[in-house]
């Protein structure tokens, strides 16, 4: 398998990652009218899909142990189990996380909800992992706690008529954060020990993992929406357009990319798992990019609320930068 060493291409590896689950949500936003649960059936394909497109090609050249089909047929039944419960946790933190995007909007439900689970993520990764040097990985984090802040206040004066739905997106992606920062550890567990699960082999079983969790949990909230809206069934999957299902394939594809790159990353020793997840979650700052300048999420908010976005980027501009050289330096 492809396994990156040098920490510059493990560097580039984290922000391909970033990049990419900072956009995947874009695809959500090109089906207006969609309801995000049916959307995240095709979602999940894709995640499927692409976790063995990367298996079969970057996880499978060269061969060695943790080559994709080797180590699959090598890995014990507990690394298995570590990777399909971060698939299931997962799933349920990226359903709170598609319902907040649907009611609050990329440039609030990222940094809210992904901006947490990079606190979580990252304390927990750190005591099973330690690596890099703790006082920039540490308060790099505490910079990304005061851009969240930033962020929640920002949104609160944009809100001005609908306190009751803004209350509840802000609910949502905090509940969605705390659970985002709690899989990545389970793929930590994953992929660590004997008889463990390589980087490209971990994303197959947690793909896996998220899609047997999807059954159960999307159709629930297909009868009972978070959102508010109305109940949707099967028979609206199949009636809706053939565009919106290829977004849909799309997003989990660029998600699940992004996963593997992370994954990769994490797998390299200079780096370890506290470090590539932080740097991954910068993906908070890609999306409220996207939210902010393209879809103008921000546009008729008051002069007050737009003068604490500059803020919000600065916070989490620096906070990453600490922890992108935690690394390295020594503990």
């Amino acid at each position: 398998m492809y396994q990156p060493e040098a920490y510059a291409i493990a560097l580039l590896f984290m922000i391909g990652s970033m990049l990419c689950w900072g956009s995947w949500a874009n695809t959500m936003k090109l089906t207006p009218g969609w309801a995000f649960q049916l959307f995240y059936w095709d979602y999940v394909i894709g995640i499927i899909a692409a976790s063995l497109l990367w298996g079969l090609t970057l996880g499978s050249i060269g061969g060695g142990e943790l080559s994709f089909l080797t180590n699959i047929g090598t890995a014990d039944a507990t690394h298995i189990i570590f990777a399909l419960l971060g698939g299931a946790v997962f799933n349920v933190a990226n359903l709170l996380l598609v319902a907040a995007i649907d009611i609050a909007g990329l440039a609030v439900a990222f940094p809210i909800g992904i901006g947490l689970a990079l606190v979580v993520g990252v304390l927990l990764n750190y005591f099973i992992a330690p690596q890099g040097s703790p006082l920039l990985l540490f308060g790099g984090v505490l910079l990304v706690v005061l851009a969240i802040v930033v962020d929640a206040l920002a949104y609160r004066r944009r809100e001005t008529t609908q306190k009751t739905l803004s209350a509840r997106g802000i609910q949502i992606s905090l509940a969605c954060g705390v659970l985002m920062g709690v899989f990545y550890p389970l793929v930590a567990k994953a992929i660590t020990g004997n008889h463990s699960l390589g980087p490209y082999s971990v994303a197959f079983f947690f793909a896996l993992g998220t899609a047997v969790c999807a059954v159960p949990v999307n159709y629930f909230l297909m009868r009972r929406p978070l959102t508010g809206g109305q109940p949707v069934s099967m028979a609206d999957y199949g009636k809706g357009r053939a565009a919106w299902h290829g977004w849909g394939i799309l997003g989990g594809m660029i998600w699940c990319t992004g996963a593997v790159l992370n994954f990769v990353a994490s797998h390299a020793h200079i780096i370890g798992p506290a470090v590539s997840y932080a740097i991954g979650q910068g993906a908070t700052m890609i999306s409220a990019i996207w939210g902010v300048f393209v879809w103008k999420e921000f546009a008729s908010a008051p002069p007050g609320a737009r003068k604490l976005i500059p803020l919000m980027f600065l916070f989490f501009l620096v906070g990453l930068g600490a922890v992108a050289v935690a690394p390295v330096f020594p503990r």
